[in-house]
Order: structure tokens, then sequence, then C-alpha cells
């Protein structure tokens, strides 16, 4: 059998409604294919569309038996995932 490829998935600094579609096409690809690592660091501004988008993603691995992890995310990320009250559901998938 073939071995899984690890996916490497970088955030734009603001990932607002305008960017979600090219993120949610890669993810999909990703997610169906290997273990996932989403870079985070240079994020400035995160909509929570995309908060919930990356946690969807990382459902879609788990059913996939896959990893997936959002490394290095940024103070604002963080501040965003905090201020929803979403740090739970993030607490298994953050790396840094």
């Amino acid at each position: 059998m073939a071995q899984a490829r690890k996916k490497s998935v970088t955030l734009p600094a603001i990932v607002d409604l305008d960017a979600l579609d090219h993120i949610r096409d890669e993810l999909i690809d990703a997610v169906e294919h290997g273990a996932v690592a989403v870079k985070a660091a240079g994020v400035e501004r995160v909509a929570t569309n995309a908060l919930f988008m990356l946690l969807s993603a990382a459902e879609t691995a788990r059913r996939n038996n896959f990893a997936f992890s959002v490394t290095a995310p940024s103070a604002p990320f963080r501040a965003a995932v905090d201020r929803l009250g979403i740090g739970g559901q993030f607490a298994a998938i953050l790396e840094g």
C-alpha cells in the first residue's frame, strides 16, 4: 500500500470570506489524502467561518484516520479562538 502523504496548508495574513474558497479547496484535497499541517503563524485576522471550517476539516481528517494540526498559531489566531469560546475544540489540534 502506498504511504499517505503529508500536506501543508499556509493560511494568509487575512483569513476572511474572500480567502475561504481557496483554503477550503486546499483542505478538501488534503484531508482526503493524508496528514495535514495548517500553518497559522502569519495570521493577522481570521473570520469565524474560517475557524469553523478548520474544525470541520479536522473532523474529516480524523474520520479518514489522518493527523490534522494547526501549527504555530499567531496571537490574533489564538485570540479569535478564545474570543469565540472554542478553545476546547481547538486544544487537540493546536501545536506550538
